[in-house]
């Protein structure tokens, strides 16, 4: 077991390089089972979330070929589609994106439910019920997903329960994968949507968005082969402008697509920070912390609103500002975890139920000892400890080697006092 020591208050300055985005990295892995032809994905973050991702499709039958630490090459000549009791599939919330293309490509799926952070209820209603109105049998009973394709009609239309993201790529990928026509109402749209997307037209699907959060789907039973860049993570993004913010430093950050950040850049603004792009790649932060002013409301809502993913870092940057800010995050009752481990730096927040916490500043952070349960959580205290005075601790590094390749790596190359010890 790893555990980072921070020894914080240093400015942050340099440039951090940007790695392949989390989010469409796995659903992309997924995709290429889909086709018997070779799939090669670059730009891929070395981190464990997408090494178990890769495990599986090689478990399900797939020749998994590493290039690169960033590249790999993903050829499903065969697959299976029943992985039973499966501890990998328990422990990756990912492994849901499975069911779409393995029921396209199989007609039939049995495997565990999925894992991963403990942030709140996740229920798999929502692809459950979308998978029914497209005439797909089965259902689940908490320990085992059972669903059965093969007498589904070959056109129909799903409205969403909500703008799930995964239930979207999960129908996205089932639609793209059998022959006929498939309609989505209620469609999530962040940027690795878009992404896989664009991947599924590649290979050989036809998808178009005639309107918001609507895709119309012309599927192909036999699919072809692709080759696709990763695009940066802008969760990442956010989590490096926020650290060199609250340190007062100046960093430089990329690749950097703006566009995926609209809202968070804007909201950084008002706060006092300098946010600009140098060239059509590169993100410069920099800022003064004795000048920052709340914002009075982070309402976290699906893209392009602020990203649930962003909030809990945000934070930090709301115990450097003066004045009151409030955080609403309405997806996940379980979100909050990191709090009880800022108070602990002094922090001060006001928990107000499991969807709303008010952040008072300015507040001198000092170090401390804190555990970090999921993967933002985790990031957001390493943000914590770079602003604090003082030593601070980090445990449940695994939580954030799940989303974060060399975090610490990156950190100490723009002048962080941060090191990874085993304990």
């Amino acid at each position: 077991m790893d555990e980072f020591i921070i020894h914080g208050g240093k400015p942050l300055r340099g440039t951090i390089p940007i790695m392949g985005m989390k989010n469409a990295a796995t659903p992309l892995i997924a995709a290429s089972l889909l086709s018997s032809e070779p799939c090669v994905l670059s730009n891929i973050p070395a981190i464990s979330d997408v090494a178990r991702m890769c495990e599986l499709v090689a478990t399900l039958g797939a020749s998994v070929e590493w290039l690169s630490r960033t590249s790999v090459r993903i050829t499903a000549k065969a697959v299976v589609s029943e992985l039973g009791e499966n501890e990998a599939v328990r422990k990756l919330r990912s492994s849901i994106l499975l069911v779409g293309p393995l029921l396209a490509r199989t007609g039939h799926i049995e495997t565990s439910y999925p894992g991963g952070d403990a942030i709140g209820s996740r229920p798999l209603d929502v692809h459950i019920n979308a998978f029914h109105d497209l005439g797909v049998r089965g259902d689940g009973d908490g320990k085992l997903l059972s669903l059965d394709a093969r007498q589904a009609p070959a056109t129909a239309t799903v409205v969403l329960d909500e703008f799930s993201v995964t239930a979207t790529e999960n129908i996205l990928m089932y639609a793209a994968g059998r022959d006929g026509s498939t309609v989505i109402y209620g469609a999530a749209v962040e940027p690795h949507v878009l992404e896989l997307v664009k991947v599924l037209n590649l290979m050989g699907a036809h998808v178009t968005s005639p309107e918001a959060h609507l895709f119309v789907i012309e599927g192909l039973k036999k699919l072809g082969g692709f080759s696709h860049t990763i695009i940066p993570d802008q969760i990442e993004i956010g989590t490096f402008a926020i650290a060199g913010a609250v340190t007062g430093g100046e960093v430089s950050l990329a690749p950097v697509i703006p566009q995926h950040l609209s809202l968070v850049l804007a909201k950084l603004a008002k706060v006092g920070v300098t946010a600009e792009m140098t060239t059509d790649s590169m993100l410069r932060i920099s800022g003064d912390p004795a000048a920052y002013r709340a914002v009075r409301k982070i309402q976290v809502l699906p893209y392009p609103g602020f990203p649930t993913d962003l909030a809990p870092v945000w934070a930090v940057l709301a115990t450097e500002a003066h004045g009151d800010t409030l955080i609403h995050d309405p997806l996940y009752e379980n979100r909050f975890g990191y709090v009880p481990e800022l108070v602990k730096l002094g922090a001060k927040a006001i928990l107000h139920d499991p969807h709303r916490v008010t952040f008072t500043g300015p507040t001198n952070l000092t170090g401390g000892l804190l555990t970090g349960f999921d993967i933002r959580a985790g990031a957001t205290l390493i943000v914590a400890g770079l602003a604090a005075k003082g030593e601070t601790v980090i445990r449940g590094v695994e939580h954030i080697d799940r989303g974060y390749a060399k975090l610490e790596e990156r950190l100490a190359a723009v002048g962080a006092d941060i090191e990874r010890r085993r304990v």
